[in-house]
């Protein structure tokens, strides 16, 4: 229970953050644009996510702080350990440099006349459902379609890594269980060069999106998520193949095509990663600066509920769905394939074309 709240406070405090980051990052962005300020921000939590993924990715945590290994807590959980002590430190920094350093005016300040006041509290939320700017439905539900295909790979690739290609069993004897925890290290590591690729494609949106439009790099990205998804059976079922349903050690680390073949696909859906991370959200601040630009904050917080109702629907539903099948986590990689590709077809239908 102390885990589950952990982590539903985890949750709330990233979603709480996100909205005013991204809209004070718009409100920054000045003559550059939104479109800059978002791929910038895109590039930023891509270093962000390299620092995090390398603090799971490194197994050697136990033994640099060996306090954190007690008779209830092995050789893993003081890795989780030592990489949740990390990202409490780096937190605290960055909560600090944002105190001292963000200097912004209050409504207030700007409005003595009060006339803000009519945008603020929670309900303003649901009031701006019905003066949305001009094409932000059709954003909301693209976006709601394309988190909706990625979270099933967000929420349990890790546990793929172990399952499918490491043959692991968290619950099964200390090899199985061995070998699930190298997968799911070997995940961290597929992140890793996620982020990497992340990185690197956020810094080139923004000519490709001047080129190709935002609304079709978006449908790219899209399409890109539903043939990865589609490839995933493969190197599930080379690995199968060597295992030939039974298990066999995966803790010596040897890397065969199948978890190569895995690490490859971690790092080539960095750069649909990296379209989701920004163009969204670029694209709902653009509308808002169509229409005056002084509702970035809100719109940006109505795409966060986009984002956040799919992962209610995923975190419900995919492990029920892939017990009815009884094929770990492929069954749900399915459903993302349809997903994304549906996604990108809407996308192409429904996203409002530049002027």
């Amino acid at each position: 229970m102390i885990y589950m709240m952990g982590f539903w406070v985890l949750d709330f405090a990233n979603n709480a953050v996100q909205g005013p980051a991204r809209a004070m990052m718009a409100d920054l962005s000045g003559k550059h644009g939104c479109n800059a300020g978002n791929l910038i921000f895109a590039f930023w939590m891509a270093f962000g996510n390299i620092l995090g993924y390398s603090s799971g990715a490194i197994g050697g945590w136990h033994r640099w702080f060996p306090f954190l290994m007690t008779n209830s807590c092995c050789e893993s959980c003081a890795n989780l350990k030592g990489a949740f002590m990390i990202a409490v430190v780096f937190l605290s920094l960055c909560l600090t440099v944002t105190l001292l350093c963000a200097k912004e005016m209050s409504l207030s300040e700007l409005n003595p006349s009060g006339s803000w006041q009519e945008d603020s509290g929670f309900f303003s939320v649901l009031k701006a459902f019905k003066r949305l700017p001009a094409g932000m439905p059709s954003v909301l539900i693209v976006t709601s379609l394309t988190w909706l295909a990625w979270f099933p790979f967000l929420l349990y690739d890790t546990d793929w890594m172990g399952r499918e290609i490491f043959h692991g069993d968290p619950d099964g004897t200390k090899a199985e269980v061995d070998a699930y925890n190298q997968g799911v290290q070997k995940g961290a590591f597929g992140l890793l060069l996620n982020s990497i690729v992340l990185g690197i494609s956020s810094m080139f949106l923004e000519p490709i999106c001047r080129k190709f439009t935002s609304r079709i790099v978006w449908v790219i990205g899209n399409f890109t998520l539903f043939i990865a998804m589609v490839i995933v059976i493969i190197p599930s079922m080379a690995s199968s193949k060597v295992n030939n349903g039974n298990y066999k050690s995966a803790v010596v680390g040897e890397l065969d095509g199948g978890k190569i073949g895995a690490l490859v696909i971690f790092a080539v859906l960095g750069f649909p990663l990296a379209i989701l991370y920004s163009i969204p959200f670029a694209s709902a601040s653009q509308l808002a600066i169509n229409e005056g630009g002084n509702r970035q904050g809100l719109c940006i917080g109505i795409l966060n509920i986009s984002i956040v109702v799919p992962q209610v629907i995923v975190a419900l539903g995919a492990g029920p769905w892939d017990a009815i099948f009884g094929t770990g986590n492929i069954p749900a990689f399915a459903v993302s394939s349809v997903i994304a590709l549906v996604g990108g077809f809407v996308a192409l239908a429904v996203l409002p074309k530049p002027p």
